[in-house]
């Protein structure tokens, strides 16, 4: 099953014993105590970190559930003012006829409504 070790590893790991024999006990006396303190600032992060890991997928499910409310939610428009002026009354009254059901003789000069509506009222001040 293991593959076979190789000369670069083997003296890797021979290197790794020699130097740790050969560790001053003062030093590894620090290096243990760093490690037990690590060890133990570990542990009382870990009830943060286990709620950071239910707090997060239960925050993205807060935010999915709220933008679908609001996309399935139907949209409540405010009603449009009424015409103040006349004018504007006449134009809601004037709309224009719809296409199928208009007489085909209103579509045949639509360049001349096109300069009547550039020039009409240029020529009407005058």
């Amino acid at each position: 099953m293991n593959a076979p070790v190789n000369h670069l590893e083997r003296r890797a790991r021979e290197l790794y014993r020699e130097s740790a024999r050969q560790l001053d006990p003062a030093i590894a006396a620090r290096l243990r105590a760093a490690r037990n303190q690590a060890i133990a600032n570990g542990k009382g992060s870990s009830l943060a970190h286990r709620l950071l890991e239910l707090l997060l997928p239960a925050g993205a499910f807060a935010a999915i559930a709220l933008v679908a409310l609001f996309l399935s939610s139907p949209v409540q428009r405010t009603p449009t003012a009424a015409p103040t002026t006349a004018t504007q009354a006449a134009d809601v009254e004037e709309l224009p006829p719809d296409a199928a059901a208009a007489d085909p003789t209103l579509y045949q000069n639509m360049d001349f409504y096109g300069w009547l509506a550039k020039n009409g009222d240029s020529e009407a001040s005058r």
